[in-house]
């Protein structure tokens, strides 16, 4: 069988097929607008890191018991390139898969998947509803709250900047900023002062 580069409309129809909660293809889209914005930002494949982002939790909603593996079962019955299965599965690493992130790709959804949920829970907090007028400095501030969006575990988001070599502060940014790209399909827009 010769492997197949998905497009982001063929990813879309499988993610579709998988996934009907509106909450978890919302969150498809989020992690996907980030990958999208760093990937842009460090000179990469933006649809490649963009699919890959938006297809990281396909089993979820179906398998959560098989989360990573039932994902690569599925992709391969698609001919999916073994680059975007790996990378896919590498974010469940030390949860629910043994693949370590290695490239920067994989640090990268690795570091932002747990973080998309952390500003989302941010963001309906604010009185704006929105990502379009989120901070660094209150993302942090709800990060010293271990109460707030208590389900978020904050040491495989610390774990994957470190991987990355960057603080932080950098990889909140980015996130901010890859989910204001996206922010009315995740229903962040909000009404920003």
């Amino acid at each position: 069988m010769v492997e197949k580069v998905p497009t982001r409309e063929e990813a879309l129809q499988i993610l579709h097929e998988y996934n009907k909660t509106d909450r978890l293809r919302k969150h498809a889209y989020s992690v996907e607008g980030v990958m999208r914005y760093i990937a842009r930002k460090r000179g990469e494949d933006e649809d490649k890191w963009g699919i890959i982002g938006l297809m990281h939790d396909l089993d979820y909603e179906q398998f959560p018991d098989q989360h990573c593996a039932k994902t690569r079962e599925i992709l391969e019955e698609y001919n999916w390139p073994e680059e975007y299965i790996r990378a896919i599965v590498s974010h469940g690493w030390g949860i629910c898969s043994d693949v370590e992130p290695k490239s920067a790709l994989e640090k990268t959804l690795y570091a932002i998947d747990e973080l998309t949920g952390l500003i989302a829970a941010n963001a309906m907090v604010r009185p704006s509803k929105s990502v379009m007028d989120m901070t660094v400095k209150s993302v942090k501030k709800k990060w010293k709250s271990p109460a707030f969006a208590a389900g978020v575990d904050r040491s495989i988001i610390q774990r994957g900047a470190e991987m990355l070599g960057v603080g932080i502060e950098e990889i909140i940014e980015d996130t901010i900023m890859g989910m204001r790209e996206v922010a009315d399909a995740i229903g962040l827009k909000g009404n920003p002062v």
